[in-house]
């Protein structure tokens, strides 16, 4: 059956919107009689009952030793300690923070959409207490039961940051609007800090993988292998065939999804912190490449042109880009001819776009700085006679901007030469 299909037959399971306001349907599964609770309790899962209606609680724990893909859990402490006593000011920093603090959370729910038709039925968490990772799942068996899903979620949840995959853009929003209609009944969700990986690893991969969903970086970047694995989109449907027939066979295999999911958001922040402090190796040169971008956004030059360095040491696929980013910080500090020495070797070396760029920052230091006007013309003439034979961007009306800032410097270099 279709999806639509299912939606339809389930329709009176799901929360309706009326005129801007929600009605959640009662559930009429009795609490003494949880259907399959043996399968359940085998699971690991045990009921937690509020307000004449029930979830599911399971609790799996994990020795610090355990290994997910490059790293074993042991692994964070050694990158808190490495926060603790780093200067670099970063979003991903821990910087104060205790281990316990760190909240590794992620949700599963009926659709992608946000919005009050959209239900969360799988809050997941891990936290790393008493030498040992705690990973708990609180699952919603019927819409009804969402004041006792979120009551269970709420009592456990005693932490200062947020720790996601994508989690600032849809889990956390997702958890306030489910927690904004049924607030009543429950306590206030805390405030939070937060460490969402996901535009970490699109700052870092997105040039380099084809997607940077989790699944996919966990595959390419953390050695992390799914074999069995339930895949992501199809649980919804399991979870719309399991409120109709609350055989749970389906739901473990969502649940063991969902653990994957928070046990590889503790691989990735080892891995992405060991990136950004420096005290790792990375796994492709290239990483350092991103790496030293984000620090030089964030104002860190000393540490960004230090990754630079090691680019271009390594003579790297990066290498020419990297002694481009070198030569623009070292004509910042008014280092020109650190900087022009690089300028030209990218502008010898580098491909298209890179050695443009180099040679009319060539063109601008002659023209203004050594007043060699001939040596400009050069340089801004070649810069533009390859530009129009690579002609990289498609981009008419950007095109045509480039176009005449060339024939502008190269008719005000043309007018000095008359001149001198």
């Amino acid at each position: 059956m279709s999806i639509k299909g299912k939606l339809n037959r389930l329709k009176n399971h799901i929360v309706k919107e009326d005129k801007g306001k929600s009605e959640i349907v009662e559930s009429s599964v009795s609490v003494e009689e949880i259907p399959f609770l043996d399968k359940w309790k085998e699971f690991g899962a045990q009921p937690f009952y509020f307000d004449g209606t029930y979830c599911m609680v399971r609790k799996v724990e994990f020795p610090l030793n355990y290994q997910h893909g490059l790293y074993s859990f042991s692994k964070l402490n050694d990158v808190m300690d490495m926060w603790n006593s780093s200067s670099i000011k970063h979003p991903l920093s821990a910087k104060g923070h205790q281990l316990s603090d760190l909240f590794f959370f992620d949700t599963e729910t009926t659709g992608l959409g946000g919005g009050t038709g959209n239900t969360i039925f799988l809050l997941g968490h891990a936290r790393v207490q008493n030498d040992k990772v705690i990973l708990t799942q609180h699952f919603l068996p019927n819409p009804g039961a969402e004041v006792a899903l979120y009551q269970s979620f709420l009592s456990s949840v005693d932490y200062t940051t947020l720790v996601t995959y994508n989690g600032k853009s849809f889990d956390w929003p997702q958890v306030k609007t489910r927690h904004t209609l049924i607030r009543d009944a429950l306590p206030n969700l805390p405030d939070f800090g937060h460490f969402d990986l996901y535009h970490a690893a699109r700052r870092l991969w997105k040039d380099k993988l084809d997607s940077v969903r989790l699944s996919n970086v966990e595959k390419e970047i953390l050695e992390i292998k799914r074999e069995g694995d339930v895949p992501g989109y199809l649980a919804p449907i399991l979870y719309f065939d399991f409120v109709e027939n609350q055989v749970p066979d389906g739901i473990f295999g969502v649940m063991r999804h969902n653990e994957i999911d928070i046990l590889s958001l503790l691989t990735l922040y080892i891995h992405l912190s060991g990136a950004v402090i420096l005290n790792e190796k990375n796994k492709y040169t290239s990483d350092k490449y991103e790496v030293a971008r984000w620090l030089e956004a964030l104002g860190e030059t000393s540490k960004a042109q230090e990754l630079y360095q090691q680019v271009v040491d390594v003579d790297s696929e990066k290498e020419t880009k990297a002694k481009l980013a070198l030569a623009f910080l070292s004509k910042k500090e008014k280092k020109l001819e650190e900087a022009m020495r690089l300028f030209m070797e990218v502008y010898e070396n580098g491909e298209d776009q890179d050695a443009i760029t180099a040679s009319i920052e060539l063109a601008k230091y002659y023209e203004h700085h050594n007043k060699d006007f001939e040596t400009a013309w050069d340089f801004a003439n070649s810069g533009y006679l390859r530009w129009k034979e690579s002609r990289i961007s498609d981009n008419k009306t950007k095109n045509a901007k480039i176009e005449a800032e060339f024939e502008k410097r190269i008719s005000r270099i043309r007018g000095k030469l008359r001149k001198s």
